[in-house]
């Protein structure tokens, strides 16, 4: 992009410059003043149009390519959505406040077991170590030169150095870039310290049992250590390349983990969050704003946990359908199966007989008690336009923030007041709550700023 706006600022000072030295401007008559020649005048003004147009061409096509063929990215900041701004604060000041004033309810555990996306296998290329903030702690996540990657604790256990922050690669071990110890991935051990003749027999880190499947790298994580106790599926046409990744959005909420998924029992919900038009926006201020009545979505869904084996899943089934000026359109109803497999990872999948089918991975990840990383990560048909899921993400994801705008005001309310209607969102905190053990660790203290 920047060489494109380089190319784009060059081209338009060559053309000025040729334009305006382009034949002799002036032209002198007997009265003894300078005027411009009109001939000349419009000369020079048509050269500069053509330069004009000639710079931003680079642009316009750069635009338009990365709207037809690249991946659509919209990763939001912390402050960014789902707060009211008044009174000339900052988004940061603004988040803060309500972190700060809100009421927080009594909370179940904070970190529930279970799987936990930590990176998509894109962003980590072989020989490259990432520091992830995950469930409060500090992890070095890094793909060694077999192509496998590996989780472990970030800080080195010789003084305390972050493996993540200048470590490097070597082999299937990361090297601490402090005093050059090295460490292997599958069991974290320490295999070198560069000035000893010996290796503390001892000397190790902790490794996280982690997984690389949908083109995700997830870790595990137990209260009490647990191995894993399922795993989490693979959609077959990721791996074989036939559904293409085609964007992701990435968003922080200021929430309990549990408010998140819940929201797929709350049925009532769909109806009045939802339904106004995606083209009336996110601000709940305004999207039942008049204007924007032309447009309507209308809901139907069901939430029903699944049966052992796989008790640790639940399907949520949604059908919706598109009105424009009270006219239904067919050709835009779609069938959604949101598959949820524990506490952190959403299948949405997609099957429309016109637009084609693909999933999006909705993963909600703990970054801290009251702090959740959520990513949407759509992956689809590869012969279809990527036009289409691109547009099918930006409405998910226009919709997805209506929700982030309630989370992040909202107080978790532990007996809830509920009307027969309501009996799916019990359901849900009971089918939720085997991913808790008796040893979940649970909020301790609340932190006065999120230091945005």
């Amino acid at each position: 992009m920047c060489s494109a706006k380089t190319a784009a600022v060059i081209a338009l000072a060559v053309g000025a410059m040729l334009a305006t030295r382009a034949g002799d401007p002036l032209e002198s008559e007997g009265s003894g003043y300078l005027i411009w020649s009109e001939t000349r005048l419009h000369d020079a003004a048509a050269r500069a149009l053509l330069c004009l147009i000639a710079g931003l061409s680079p642009l316009a096509m750069l635009w338009l390519y990365r709207l037809i063929f690249c991946p659509l990215e919209l990763l939001r900041a912390l402050d960014d959505v789902g707060y009211i701004i008044e009174d000339g604060r900052s988004r940061a000041q603004a988040a803060n406040d309500v972190r700060r004033r809100r009421k927080i309810g009594e909370l179940p555990p904070v970190y529930p077991n279970g799987w936990y996306r930590v990176v998509d296998s894109h962003l980590l290329e072989r020989g490259e170590v990432k520091n992830v903030s995950v469930l409060g702690e500090q992890l070095a996540v890094f793909r060694g030169q077999d192509g496998k990657a590996y989780v472990l604790d970030a800080y080195c256990p010789h003084l305390g150095a972050n493996l993540a922050v200048g470590g490097r690669v070597l082999g299937s071990c990361i090297e601490c870039p402090f005093h050059g110890w090295q460490f292997q991935g599958d069991d974290g051990k320490c295999v070198k310290v560069p000035y000893s003749e010996k290796v503390p027999e001892f000397a190790n880190v902790r490794c996280w049992p982690c997984c690389e499947v949908n083109r995700q790298v997830l870790v595990w994580f137990h209260c009490d250590g647990d191995e894993p106790q399922w795993a989490v599926p693979e959609q077959q046409e990721i791996t074989t390349g036939q559904w293409v990744y085609r964007g992701r959005t990435e968003h922080f909420i200021n929430a309990h983990i549990e408010e998140i998924p819940e929201n797929a029992a709350d049925l009532a919900h769909l109806a009045h969050l939802h339904t106004p038009g995606i083209v009336s926006g996110v601000d709940l201020r305004y999207t039942n704003s008049k204007t924007w009545e032309f447009l309507r979505h209308d809901w139907k869904a069901q939430w029903e946990p699944e049966s052992k084996p796989n008790k640790h899943c639940s399907q949520m089934l949604v059908k919706h359908a598109l009105s424009v000026f009270g006219c239904h359109w067919p050709l835009l109803d779609v069938h959604v199966v949101a598959r949820q497999v524990g506490p952190g990872v959403v299948f949405l999948l997609f099957n429309h007989s016109f637009l084609g089918c693909g999933v999006i991975m909705h993963c909600v990840t703990p970054v801290e008690p009251l702090l959740q990383c959520v990513s949407h990560i759509i992956f689809y048909q590869s012969n279809i336009p990527p036009l289409v899921p691109k547009f099918i993400l930006k409405a998910e994801c226009i919709q997805f923030e209506r929700d982030v705008m309630i989370w992040n005001n909202k107080k978790y309310v532990s007996k809830p007041l509920l009307v027969k209607e309501d009996s799916a969102i019990q359901k849900h905190r009971r089918w939720f709550s085997q991913f808790y053990s008796e040893n979940s660790p649970r909020l301790q203290y609340q932190r006065n700023t999120l230091d945005f």
